[in-house]
């Protein structure tokens, strides 16, 4: 039973590919410690003291790995988006060919 039309699931599924190797790309380059991505860190403070380069360092691979896993977690919900799609593009196309 479609529930959107053709067009809307085709998009639907493009989007999808695109996010998911988006998201895989990314997840890769912040896994391993990509210093372009290193804006993008959550709660990274530039340490003050020589004393805190051990908690800056373990901040930044803790903010490394986290991002990383939210990257790849963002991409397994496009995977399920992409079957939600594509199931609605069958299911499309096989109303419109019983016609």
């Amino acid at each position: 039973m479609p529930i959107c039309g053709p067009k809307l699931s085709l998009c639907g599924l493009i989007l999808s590919v695109w996010g998911i190797v988006q998201l895989g790309l990314m997840g890769i380059f912040y896994y391993v410690h990509s210093v372009a991505l290193a804006e993008d860190l959550p709660g990274v403070e530039e340490p003050h003291t020589p004393n805190d380069l051990d908690e800056f360092y373990a901040n930044i691979d803790r903010g490394y790995t986290q991002n990383a896993f939210n990257c790849w977690i963002a991409a397994l919900l496009y995977i399920v988006t992409l079957a939600v799609s594509a199931h609605q593009f069958w299911a499309n196309n096989r109303s419109s060919l019983s016609v």
